[in-house]
């Protein structure tokens, strides 16, 4: 797996169950401001192995990203949110009840793996 693709799959593992982040929110704290889609792209090869709860990241606009090329894992998303409590309405979530709004100490905590990441480069 490649830092970069490490570095996002830290940040989703810290949302909690229940809250959502977008794909423009997860990049912030990986520090790849302007980079929504390496999001996308690093989610797509999410395995079983990796422990990543892929599924709380959505769209800008509080929706399930849909595509043919999800092979099905965009009705699952909107179901594994579903079953933490997230509700929809016309295919749609409240960003403002929903979003993950990390504290000070997990920001810190967040750049404190970058930290440790390029030490160890």
């Amino acid at each position: 797996m490649s830092k970069t693709y490490d570095r996002i799959y830290n940040v989703v593992r810290q949302i909690p169950y229940g809250q959502v982040a977008t794909y423009g929110q997860v990049a912030e704290l990986a520090g790849l401001i302007g980079k929504p889609r390496l999001v996308g792209y690093a989610l797509y090869r999410v395995t079983a192995d990796n422990c990543v709860p892929w599924h709380r990241v959505i769209n800008a606009k509080g929706e399930v990203s849909r595509s043919p090329l999800r092979n099905g894992t965009d009705a699952l998303q909107q179901t594994l949110l579903e079953e933490e409590g997230i509700r929809f309405t016309q295919g749609k979530l409240d960003l403002g009840r929903y979003r993950w709004q990390p504290s000070w100490a997990e920001i810190a905590a967040i750049a404190q793996h970058w930290a440790e990441d390029e030490a160890a480069t």
